[in-house]
């Protein structure tokens, strides 16, 4: 099995397979509905929502640097606003989520492994880590919407 293959696997794990950490964030999503995903339990806190758009831009800007774009995210760009907040938009962020896990796993999958030890545009590290810490992205603010679940009554 090549390099690239197994992060893949890593990130497939993280998002939607069964991560050793607990549940993966599409089954910590899985029964998460507009009003909670909208909600503000924590004042000065993201939302749910606000988590997944960021995860979503986050896996985007991955994709960006991976094709060779020096690419920092400022403000909106990094938390997305919620505009919408009716269980239709909630489903598109979910959807708009899956897309950009599906367009970053393609292009993982498809990756030159020598590519890896390639130093990321604009940044002192290598494709090798930044990729291993879009897995651990994803564990990360899938640990915060479970706690922003609880908080909820989920």
């Amino acid at each position: 099995m090549s390099e690239t293959t197994r992060i893949a696997d890593e990130l497939r794990l993280a998002f939607d397979g069964e991560a050793w950490h607990g549940p993966a964030l599409l089954e910590i999503l899985a029964d998460v509905n507009a009003a909670t995903a909208a909600a503000h339990p924590i004042t000065n806190g993201h939302s749910i929502w606000e988590l997944v758009l960021h995860v979503a831009a986050w896996e985007k800007i991955l994709l960006r640097r991976m094709g060779g774009e020096a690419f920092m995210p400022r403000d909106e760009k990094n938390f997305p606003p919620v505009l919408d907040h009716s269980e239709g938009a909630w489903a598109e962020a979910v959807a708009h989520l899956k897309k950009a896990h599906e367009d970053l796993m393609q292009a993982v999958r498809k990756m030159p492994e020598p590519k890896l030890n390639q130093i990321v545009p604009g940044k002192n590290y290598d494709f090798y880590f930044m990729l291993h810490g879009g897995s651990q992205h994803i564990a990360y603010h899938g640990g915060q919407i479970s706690l922003l679940k609880k908080m909820a009554g989920k």
